[in-house]
This record gives structure tokens, sequence and C-alpha cells, in this order.
């Protein structure tokens, strides 16, 4: 049984049956589709993802599973443009060589313009200041503050940590959600030397960094549910886990008239939150750990405008926008330019998703759909010169769908596991542990897969449910 129709639990289900050919598998979600945060639909009639639109090439798994459910051909790369920042209301492009925000080449940071003088003469006091020993988990905001200094977090660091979390520098992990930079530092004295190491040991010419699909990423949980050949059923909300003699039983329905299934083994794929209810008879400790995991709310405005509607066509691929700027619009993507098969799917338009709110923004996102397209529409004429009114608008509200790797995360999903180890039949994945991306996720489903795998071969069932 897996709890979940996110692409976690799709993927989960589909690692099960590849693992044991006579495993029946069925997956349960409340939703009424399957997906999670993976969803396209139309604009303007062309398919643009309105959830996570791009899967990360240095990490096999998202690019191996769409392969595998016949999804190959399907595979698009973005085009040669890049991303800029919004500061001082004015786009600036992103300096080169940075990682995750932190600069390693001190002349494109020049050139960029991103920092004041006075933020750009702070960076290479990194190099002459005392090391600053990472022997626990820090905050990124404080480490790359007595490092660089404020402003490359508050210009470079947020708004890229803002794009992937929706969060803040000041409570993220810098072991969680910096693992490369985290490691090298605490070998190297200079975070500067740090970044420099990174990006010389960083393969050259290793091709595209990012992936779609050409119906978008929303078209892959349907290809995996299919391969899967699991019983999807939707609607069906999971209130309650209990031990069942050597299995699990699962309450599922509305308190009036409940349903009970019973399983050989469960993988919860659902959000920390959901998933602690559900542990919190059987596996207490783990359901206390999931509790404190807390997510960030979001929207994605979608508009679809004709190419004539810009004075200039838009050259790069977006732009990340600073918390200090105080805008509502924390991104902006020219879809159509960073996707060329959407521009060539309509020449003649350019599609721009705008992402609102960050964490402690949910008063912004209690906004109704129409105000929140007149901020975007605002942003785009503001910052593009865009004139008149789209042809076309779409609001997707993702509430509670980014978890946020606060500092200590990477002890609390270790806690996490120690507690759900113990339960023999019992898995846990998703986006709440070991990274939000799509190919994180899918690695997440195959180890769980595997521990659910594992201990249905230990049983030597003929037949056995999952």
């Amino acid at each position: 049984m897996v709890v979940g129709g996110g692409i976690a639990g799709l993927a989960a289900a589909w690692h099960l049956r590849q693992g044991g050919g006579d495993v029946r598998v069925t997956v349960l979600d409340g939703a009424g589709r399957i997906g999670g945060k993976l969803l396209a639909s139309e604009v303007a009639g062309v398919a643009v993802d309105a959830g996570a639109e791009a899967m990360l090439l240095r990490r096999p798994e998202g690019r191996d599973l769409a392969r595998s459910v016949g999804l190959g051909e399907e595979l698009r790369h973005p085009g040669e443009a890049q991303a800029a920042l919004l500061v001082g209301g004015a786009l600036r492009p992103m300096p080169r060589g940075q990682v995750m925000g932190v600069p390693s080449d001190l002349l494109a940071l020049a050139r960029s313009g991103v920092l004041s003088p006075a933020g750009l003469a702070r960076v290479p006091l990194d190099q002459v200041m005392p090391a600053t020993l990472v022997t626990t988990d820090v905050s990124v905001a404080a480490y790359v503050r007595a490092r660089m200094g404020g402003e490359v977090v508050d210009r470079l660091i947020e708004p890229i940590l803002g794009g992937v979390y929706a969060g803040r520098a000041e409570a993220l992990s810098l072991d969680a959600t910096m693992p490369r930079i985290a490691a090298v530092a605490r070998s190297e004295r200079s975070l500067l030397a740090a970044a420099r190491k990174i990006t010389a040991e960083a393969p050259k010419d290793a091709g595209p960094v990012f992936a779609t699909l050409r119906r978008g990423m929303g078209s892959l949980p349907e290809a995996v549910a299919a391969a899967s050949g699991a019983e999807i059923r939707t609607g069906v909300m999971v209130r309650e886990l209990r031990r069942a003699g050597s299995g699990w039983r699962l309450v599922a329905g509305p308190v009036p008239d409940p349903e009970v299934v019973e399983a050989d083994a469960v993988v919860v794929a659902a959000p920390a939150p959901a998933a602690g209810r559900l542990l919190a008879a059987e596996v207490p400790k783990a359901a206390a750990e999931l509790a404190r995991i807390e997510y960030a709310s979001m929207a994605i405005v979608t508009l679809a405008y004709p190419r004539v509607a810009f004075p200039q066509a838009p050259a790069g691929s977006g732009y990340l926008v600073p918390p200090a700027e105080g805008r509502p619009v924390k991104a902006a993507t020219f879809s159509s330019v960073k996707w060329p098969h959407l521009a060539e799917a309509d020449p003649n338009l350019v599609v721009l998703r705008c992402s609102i709110g960050r964490l402690g923004e949910e008063a912004l996102l209690q906004r109704d759909d129409a105000e929140l397209v007149a901020l975007a529409m605002a942003e785009a004429a503001e910052i593009l010169g865009v004139r008149g009114l789209p042809l076309d608008s779409r609001v997707t509200r993702w509430g509670g769908s980014l978890p946020q790797y606060n500092v200590g995360h990477l002890d609390r999903v270790a806690r996490i596991r120690a507690a759900v180890a113990a339960q023999p039949g019992l898995a846990l994945c998703g986006a709440a542990y070991d990274g939000v991306g799509i190919p994180a996720c899918i690695a997440t489903a195959r180890t769980a897969a595997a521990r659910i795998l594992d201990h249905l071969a230990s049983r030597q069932s003929g037949s056995s449910v999952a």
C-alpha cells in the first residue's frame, strides 16, 4: 500500500512492481487527482506546467524514470538564455560561477552590478579573515554573512533559496540546502576558495543542467502510474494507520462511513504533517519530528501575452527577486524563452510564470485570483514594459507545499528514519527528507520500495500486498 499519489508515491509504486513481480500495489490519495505538485494545463492553447517545471539532470533519477515509463522522446532541454536578478528595480545578470548564490568569480560578480561598491569590497575579505569553524549545522545566512557580508546573503542567496524553498536564509540549514558548500567549508578556511573549488571540479561541457517534458512535467505522474500497474484510488483520505498482526490496517474515508484496508506493508508518501498524523499511534517519535517540519505556501500566476505586447523580446530565461526589494513577485520565468518547444508551439505567444509568496507571506496569498493576476500584470508592465492585457491567465495555489529544511534538518530526518526502521513493513518517502526536487523525491521512493521489498522477501510470502 502506498499512501500519497505525488511523484514520490507513484515512483515507489513503480519501483515496487519492478522489484517484485507478484507484488500487488494500491495507491491511495485524498486529492481528486494524482501528481501532487506536478500539474500541467493549457494556457492560451499551450500546455504549461502549473507546478514544478523542470528536473535537475545532475541527478539521473528523474530522467531515468521518464525514459523507463516511455517518455524518453518527450524530454526537452532549456535554451541558452541566462537568468537575472532584480536589484534596485533593475534587471542585472546572475553572476557566472556562483554556487547557490555563493560567488566564486570576483570579476564576474563586479561586472554583474548586483552588489554595491561597499558590498563588493566586503567579499574578498573572506580570504584574509580568521576561519569560521563549522562544526555543527548553522543557518545559511549566519555562515555566508560571517564570511562575505550581508549583501551576498540579501541579494544572491535569498532569492535563490526563495526560488527553491520559498524560505528564508536565516532559518534554512547550510548542511541540508547547500551540502556541497557545507562539505568544502569544513576543510577550506575561505568560503570563496570553497566555491572556487566546487566550480573548478564541476565537469566541463556536461550538457544541459535541467530537463522537462514536451507536455510539461505534469505529464510524468500519469505515465508512471500507468507503467506501475498499481491500482490508483483518488479521493480516498487515509486517516489512521495501525499495526495489524504482521501487517498494517489503514482506516480511510469519512468518519461516518470509514473504509478499512489491510496491507502487508505500507509506504507513506504524504507531506510531513499528514505523515506525522498517520504515524502518531505506532511511531510517536517519528510523528513528533515530522510535526516540526515547517511548510511554506506559494502561488504561480501564469500569463500569456501576444509577442507584440513586449517592447522588446525578453532576453533571458527570467529573473529572481530578493526579499529586500519588497515586491510580491519573488520570481518570474519567461517560459517561452526558457523552453524553446513552447515558443515552437505558438511563436506569437510569450508565456510568463510569476511566483508569488514566501514563508511568512500568507496574507499576500489570501488575495483572490483576480488580485494575484493584477499583481503579476503590474510586475510585467513595470519591469518588462509589457503593454495591454494578457490573452489568458491561470492562478495555481500551492498551500503548504514546500518543506523547510531548517537548521538541524538532517539530524531530524535521521531520527525519523531510525524510529521508522524499528517498524517492519513501513517506509517513508517524499520531499520532506532529502531534497525537494523531482529526482530527490524519486530517489527516496526507490529507497522506500527497496526496504519494503526486503521486508516482503524476508516473510517468504507467496503473494504479497503492498
